[in-house]
This record gives structure tokens, C-alpha cells and sequence, in this order.
């Protein structure tokens, strides 16, 4: 079995104020990565296609890095492979001899896989390989969580990833997910990157990571090294780590890229977190360019179960989601005269408590949604009854013909009461809202959670209730069967782990990344091994 391991020394000076680089070619040691500081990089070739997003092709590091290389963002320096090692990465066959026994072996095809000799050799060789890449992971993770940026503006993110996959010599496309709404939501986009490994022929499985941060501040206690440096920004939901982990993935499968009967495409996705640029690649054709891609798969991170566990169901795992704005418009006057006036704050508070009984008295108690006014926004005097009051609010179902129909309550509540109360009212949505996450039940049934048992340190899937949270992946599960995981980080003591997701404390449990590697690596080979065996 061949283990790969990182090393890495990042050596800075503090200056100005500013972290300030003390040499100008540090190294870092990791299977195939090769990133150059001021202006170097290694050149890729030319992308032919100029009508096509532009290929990797770039002359020079993304001046977000090196710039802020320079002003003090530090960690963007040289990663070089151990050629004793590793030497698979830098030229030459990119083959593994266990994974090329295992796509010849008809039986690991089958859903009893995980008791052939094959399967058992396989799972252990990438599991020495992920936990080799331990220290690159930890790195990556905590330069992108010291750099968290939001929705359709991730652009040192987007470079960073395109320079990782640029180093491991795996060629990518890059300015998917462009912003279609930018007068609804602030940013241009385009920050996606796709990227194929292996032979660019079917069968094809997609592996997903969203790439955004939330707008919080961050409060989490014992990351002082790595806390954000972006004043109100936080990845307070994991996908930092999310991303890390596809890269991990990315490393281990362009290692035994000459031996894979298939094609993996690694999907990098901006704008998760209310966005929908799950929906935008989709639009954009990555899951209908060549190699069509007939599985997806993707993972987040969860810290109400416990570290290493793999959690999922079939059917719903997560919510069908919709947001709304309601603008109640009256007439303001003085407060000591209000038979003047038409007081939009009486109308919105009854629209509030009118809502509540749309669960409770227009849903069967045996289907799970819920309605919630999350803002309530009216006056700037204590003396004065403004003329208009703002709500902001969800809706949240297991399916979309109810949230739908919930959708549509809604409206007719928050029309007919303000109607009632003699105010004018303007309702509008988010410009597209998100399906339930569904886990096809075949594909789940008959390979997924085998899989998942497998890597998880219990040696099963656990099976989870779903939640009202939502994810775009959910837009990829729409269109073609596939999985979406839990993976439990909630048992992490320093920091403490546990808090939840969207938290101001949240804190990411770095002993689960390696785990997380080995899931996408052995779901995407064997999903491809399956594929090409029910072809045959």
C-alpha cells in the first residue's frame, strides 16, 4: 500500500501591521500540487474552444492571491509532491493496481461488494491515501475559512481552487454559475469550476461541494490562527470544508486517473446559500455536457451526530424551500390620532399570527411543513405610526407540490387580511426556490448506503429523520438519481464541534475531513464500476 503525506511549512513575518512573506518559495508537500507564488505557475494548455468557458490556461496566480499574499493573507505558497513518494502525479501512468483488480472483479459490482477482496484492498488504500493528505487538508480548510465570502462574490475561492486543480494538473472550466438575477442579489458570479478526471468517456458521476459563506460574524472561540478576516462574513455552515474535501478527492483520483473506467466530474459550486447556483450549472449544462453524467453525489457536514458517522434516508432528506417579502403599505399619521391613519403595524401583526394557522389548520398532521416570519421591520419614532411595515419570512415542505400549496395560502392570507384592515400589500418570492433533497430510493436502497457503511466508523449508515433545512443539491437530485450524505462532525471538543449550523460559534470538527476524502473517492469509483456493469 503506498501513503502519500503532506508536509508543509508556512514561514511569516509580522510587519505593518501585516503578515509579510519571510521567503519567497516555501514548500508543501502534498501528491501533486505544485503552487507558485508571485506570478509563477505552471502553464496548461490552451483551451482551442474560445466560445467555451476558458480552460486553465492562466500565465500568472490569480491576482487575488498574490495580492493578498503580499497585504498578509498567508498561505498561498508552493505545494511540491514527493516524487519518492508520489511519483504517479508529476508524469508517467497515473495507475493503481487495486483499483484496476477491482473494476475487473464482477462481483464488487454488486451490492454485497463490501465483502470481496477487492472491495476490502480498496477501501483500505484509499483510506491510507486520505489520511495521508491530513495536514494539506487542515491547510486548505483553514485558508478558506480565514477567507470566507458570499454568495456570487467568491472569487478568492474560486482561485484557489482553479490553482489546486491547476497543480494537480487536472484541467477545469471555469465561470459557471453566473448571477441571472443581479438586481434581486448582489454579484456578478461565474465563480463555479468543473472539472473531469479520468477517461472522458461513460459512464460519468458527479461529486459536488458548494464553495459560499453566510453573512455572520464569527464568535467561535479557539480559532484565532484562522478565524475569518472578512468583517461580518463566516462559513458558519461547513463549506469550507465541503470544498477541502472535494479537493482531497481530486487529488487521490487524478493519482489513479490511467485506472479509472470512466469519468469523475468534480463540481465546485458558488452561491448554496440562497442563491440557488445549483440551479445555474444545471442550466449551464453540467450535467448534460460530454460525458452525461448519469449519478451525482454530494455531502455536508453535520454536527448534531457524531464524528465519522454517515448519515442519510431514502426519499426527502431536506426541505423544499421558498422565501418571502411582504410589504404592508397604510397610512402613518401621530400616534395619539390613529383613527387618521391606517396602521400598517396592526395589518402586519395580524398577518403574522394569520399565518400560523396555515400547519396547523390547512396541512394533514401527517405531512411535515413550516411557516415562519423571521423579520418584522416598521417605524423610526415611538410617537409616530409609520405607513408601512416589511416582513421577511420561509415556507418549507418535504415535496414542491406542497410547498407550493402552502405557497398559495399564504398569498391569499396575506391579501384577504390586509384587505380586511383597508392597507394595500405587495408579496414577492425569491427568483427561484428550492426543491426537496431527494435520495433516489433505488440507487439508496441498492448501493449508496452500502457504500456509506463502509467508510463510516460505526461500519453502517445511520438513518436519519429529514430536516426542514434545504440545499440546492436538490437541483441535481431533480434531474438524475442520486445521494446526498451527512456526515456527522459533532463531537469535537477543541473547538467545540456541536454547535449548529448558521451558529455564530460553529466550529468544524478537522478529524472527519480525511473521512469525508474517502466517501467521494469510493462512492465515485464504485458508482462508475456499477454503472459499467449494469451496462454490460
Amino acid at each position: 500500500m503506498i501513503f502519500h503525506r503532506l508536509y508543509y511549512l508556512v514561514v511569516l513575518a509580522l510587519a505593518s501591521n501585516q503578515f509579510l512573506l519571510s521567503i519567497s518559495n516555501r514548500q508543501l508537500g502534498v501528491s501533486g500540487l505544485q503552487i507558485q507564488f508571485r506570478g509563477q505557475s505552471t502553464k496548461s494548455e490552451e483551451n482551442d474552444d474560445e466560445e467555451t468557458r476558458n480552460e486553465n490556461n492562466n500565465d500568472s496566480v490569480h491576482p487575488g492571491l498574490r495580492d493578498a499574499t503580499i497585504s498578509g493573507i498567508d498561505g498561498i505558497s508552493t505545494y511540491q509532491m514527493n516524487h519518492n513518494q508520489f511519483p504517479s502525479i508529476t508524469g508517467g501512468p497515473r495507475r493503481n493496481h487495486i483499483l484496476e483488480t477491482f473494476f475487473a472483479d464482477t462481483t464488487s459490482a454488486t451490492r454485497n461488494s463490501n465483502s470481496t477482496t477487492a472491495s476490502n484492498l480498496l477501501i483500505q488504500d484509499v483510506k491510507g491515501r486520505a489520511n495521508g493528505i491530513y495536514d494539506f487538508l487542515v491547510f486548505s480548510r483553514r485558508f478558506l475559512h480565514k477567507h470566507p465570502e458570499l454568495m456570487f462574490r467568491e472569487d478568492i475561492t474560486s482561485a484557489y481552487v482553479q490553482k489546486v486543480l491547476e497543480d494537480l494538473d487536472i484541467k477545469f472550466t471555469k465561470g459557471w454559475a453566473v448571477n441571472t438575477n443581479p438586481d434581486i442579489i448582489d454579484g456578478a458570479g461565474g465563480y463555479g469550476v468543473v472539472a473531469d478526471i479520468g477517461t472522458g468517456q461513460p459512464p460519468c458521476v458527479l461529486l459536488r461541494a458548494d464553495m459560499d459563506a453566510l453573512p455572520i460574524i464569527e464568535r467561535t472561540e479557539g480559532v484565532d490562527d484562522f478565524k475569518s478576516r472578512n468583517d461580518g462574513k463566516m462559513h458558519a455552515c461547513g463549506h469550507d470544508g465541503h470544498t477541502t474535501m472535494l479537493l482531497g478527492a481530486a487529488s487521490l483520483l487524478k493519482s489513479m486517473e490511467d485506472s479509472i473506467n470512466g469519468t469523475v466530474r468534480l463540481m465546485f459550486q458558488p452561491a448554496e446559500e440562497g442563491g440557488a447556483g445549483g440551479k445555474r450549472m444545471r442550466e449551464e449544462g453540467v450535467l448534460t455536457m460530454h460525458p452525461a453524467v448519469q449519478h451525482a453525489f454530494g455531502q455536508h457536514l453535520w454536527p448534531t451526530i457524531p464524528s465519522g458517522t454517515v448519515a442519510s434516508r431514502p426519499g426527502p432528506l431536506l426541505a423544499a424551500y421558498e422565501r418571502f417579502e411582504i410589504l404592508v403599505s397604510g397610512v402613518g399619521g401621530h400616534a395619539a390620532m390613529p383613527h387618521q391613519t391606517i396602521d400598517p403595524i396592526v395589518t402586519a401583526s395580524t398577518i403574522v399570527m394569520n399565518l400560523q394557522t396555515i400547519v396547523s389548520r390547512n396541512l394533514s398532521p401527517a405531512e411535515s411543513a413550516v411557516v415562519s416570519v423571521t423579520k418584522f421591520e416598521a417605524g423610526d419614532a415611538y410617537n409616530v405610526i409609520p405607513h408601512s411595515a416589511l416582513l421577511r419570512g420561509t415556507i418549507r415542505a418535504l415535496s414542491t407540490e406542497t410547498l407550493l400549496s402552502l405557497r398559495a395560502r399564504v398569498q391569499h392570507i396575506v391579501e384577504s387580511t390586509a384587505a380586511v384592515h383597508g392597507c394595500n400589500v405587495t408579496i414577492t418570492y425569491a427568483p427561484d426556490f428550492y426543491p426537496p433533497t431527494v435520495n433516489d430510493p433505488e440507487l439508496f436502497e441498492t448501493f449508496s448506503k452500502y457504500v456509506a457503511g463502509l467508510v463510516a466508523e460505526d461500519h453502517k449508515l445511520t438513518d436519519i429523520e429529514p430536516t426542514m433545512g434545504a440545499e440546492d443539491f436538490s437541483f441535481l437530485a431533480e434531474e438524475i438519481p442520486s445521494t446526498f450524505f451527512l456526515l456527522g462532525q459533532g463531537s469535537g471538543k477543541s473547538p467545540d464541534s456541536s454547535f449548529g449550523l448558521h451558529h455564530p460559534h460553529f466550529a468544524l470538527d478537522e478529524s472527519v475531513l480525511p473521512r469525508g476524502v474517502e466517501l467521494l473517492v469510493n462512492v465515485a469509483l464504485r458508482a462508475l464500476h456499477k454503472l459499467a456493469y449494469e451496462e454490460n
